[in-house]
């Protein structure tokens, strides 16, 4: 199911009801673009600490905007066992541009290009998507409008709110009291924009939102300030109802954090940073305030690829690189729990995606993560139990075989495989930095040592000295081949770094300790050869 900005505000009762429901929420955002193009110190790297990680990803979190949130809504059946329904939803967004508030945000060829060639609709992103803002948006937006001092922005230009007021003012010329005419097409929020503006600028006029339009009737000015001191029409009143029409899908991800069910997603690190930065408030310079942030907003956590990485080779199921992989094989025979496993069906405004697979739309993609999120904790829960099969396992069991990876988020690229948002992180299981000492190869640099390797494997690439480079990976065989294949090359020596013995602090502290030392000794000789 597509929802835009024309069909938001309808949906919301029936978006709440399905949210209070479910059992869990699966998630995907699609963005206008992934990182920025930085300099190199400022590029992620697998040296990165996660807070170090953080900073730098914080920089293109703010650069970037969401054009689409798939939400797919778990609920299982009562009364049938072990079956679930999803209702998935896509949710086109553009930022709110109302008053003082007009974003700037960019575009990445590179991601345009990916979710064009899967067919991703920028009309509707451009076109129709819906208002959104965070907290302190909404509080600038808020005290502007209640104050009366807002002006009009890009959400309707100047010259189209002239077209509008010269169209009603010629038809006033003509009008008689009591008489009333219709301006369609003007929906949401910017239908409360446009009557503020005809209201300040025409006394002898009331409006009314209705479903054709905004409705304009000519009144007399003591029928006016009637109007205006009605009890359902009141000016602070209406000016709220503005607030709330242009905070937009941010009502909806209130009613998301209120409801505290799990969050899954696959990969999910980016959405929960663009989650924290565009609807709740800006993301923090701290990185342990941005994860104590985002454990309160949503206490349950489950990371799809942080499970199914955790298990796949132990269960020697073939390599996979995307979502889509992960699922096909968990629902082909390859997984020995396929024909006990849950049953997902989808309901009846969703049923698209039953018959057809769209990768890269973010509501089968939400689809897909509820799904491998139920098959992994069936087979979970199986392979616990050994050949005694759990008899209608409930969803809460499957949480408590989860447990381990609750609030476990995979870390693309830095120290740490995976951020702990529900205390310290744990401890790196990389593999072990190497470190590279280059012989008469004068002025390399570390674009050149990472070519000199890279048809071997991929290595992280830091200059240490001037004559030395760090070097790291995430695969363990890549550390071990190097180690080999370089050991006692005539150029370039490669062996494990060792802090004490590598650490330029360390070896400076250890001469200044061999200099006073042996000044120590000098002086100790002469003073016992010394006569008395």
């Amino acid at each position: 199911m597509d929802v835009g900005a024309d069909e938001f505000e309808q949906s919301l009762p029936l978006l709440q009801e399905l949210v209070s429901g479910a059992d869990f929420v699966g998630l995907d955002i699609e963005f206008t673009g992934l990182r920025s193009n930085l300099s190199q110190p400022q590029q992620i790297s697998l040296f990165d600490l996660p807070s170090e990680w953080y900073l730098k990803t914080r920089q293109s979190v703010q650069q970037f905007t969401i054009c689409q949130i798939g939400l797919s809504l778990f609920s299982s059946i009562e009364g049938e066992s072990n079956k679930y329904v999803a209702h998935s939803c896509n949710f086109f967004l553009f930022p709110t541009t109302f008053g003082i508030l007009d974003s700037e945000f960019s575009f990445q060829a590179s991601s345009v290009q990916f979710l064009n060639q899967y067919g991703f609709d920028y009309n509707k992103f451009l076109k129709n998507g819906i208002p959104y803002m965070n907290e302190e948006q909404e509080k600038k937006i808020k005290h502007s409008i209640l104050r009366g001092n807002w002006r009009v922005r890009s959400s309707l230009d100047k010259d189209q709110i002239k077209v509008v007021i010269d169209e009603v003012t010629r038809w006033l010329d003509l009008a008689k009291e009591g008489d009333q005419m219709t301006l369609p097409g003007i929906a949401g929020f910017q239908a409360f924009e446009v009557q503020l503006v005809l209201r300040q600028a025409l006394p002898n006029i009331w409006t009314v939102l209705k479903d054709e339009g905004v409705v304009v009737k000519k009144v007399s000015q003591q029928h006016r300030w009637y109007l205006e001191h009605a009890s359902c029409d009141q000016v602070s009143c209406w000016k709220e109802q503005i607030v709330l029409s242009a905070r937009g899908f941010s009502v909806f991800f209130q009613m998301l954090v209120k409801a505290q069910k799990p969050l899954v997603g696959h990969n999910m690190m980016m959405d929960l940073l663009h989650l924290h930065e565009k609807f709740f408030r800006p993301l923090p310079e701290s990185y342990d305030q941005f994860k104590q942030n985002i454990h309160s907003l949503f206490p349950v956590l489950i990371d799809t690829k942080n499970v199914t990485k955790d298990i796949w080779k132990e269960l020697r199921f073939p390599r996979v690189s995307n979502l889509s992989e992960v699922y096909e094989v968990l629902s082909s025979n390859l997984n020995p729990t396929k024909n006990s496993g849950p049953v997902i069906i989808h309901a009846r405004q969703c049923e698209k995606y039953a018959e057809t697979k769209c990768p890269h739309e973010a509501a089968y993609d939400a689809f897909l993560c509820g799904s491998v999120l139920l098959k992994v904790a069936h087979l979970l829960l199986q392979r616990m139990h050994g050949s005694g099969s759990v008899h209608e396992p409930s969803f809460s069991q499957y949480l408590d075989v989860l447990a381990p990876y609750v609030n476990q988020v995979n870390l693309i690229r830095g120290r740490v495989p995976k951020i702990n948002f529900s205390g310290p992180d744990y401890p790196s299981i990389r593999p072990p930095v190497l470190i590279l000492t280059v012989r008469r190869w004068s002025g390399v640099s570390e674009q050149q040592v990472y070519h000199e390797f890279q048809n071997l494997c991929k290595f992280d690439v830091r200059r240490f000295t001037q004559s030395q480079f760090l070097l790291l990976t995430n695969k363990f065989k890549d550390a071990r081949s190097v180690l080999k294949e370089y050991r006692s090359h005539p150029t370039l020596q490669v062996s494990l770094y060792r802090y004490w013995r590598h650490s330029p602090n360390i070896t400076c502290l250890l001469q200044v300790c061999s200099i006073v030392t042996t000044w120590a000794m000098i002086a100790f000789i002469l003073g016992r050869s010394s006569p008395r």
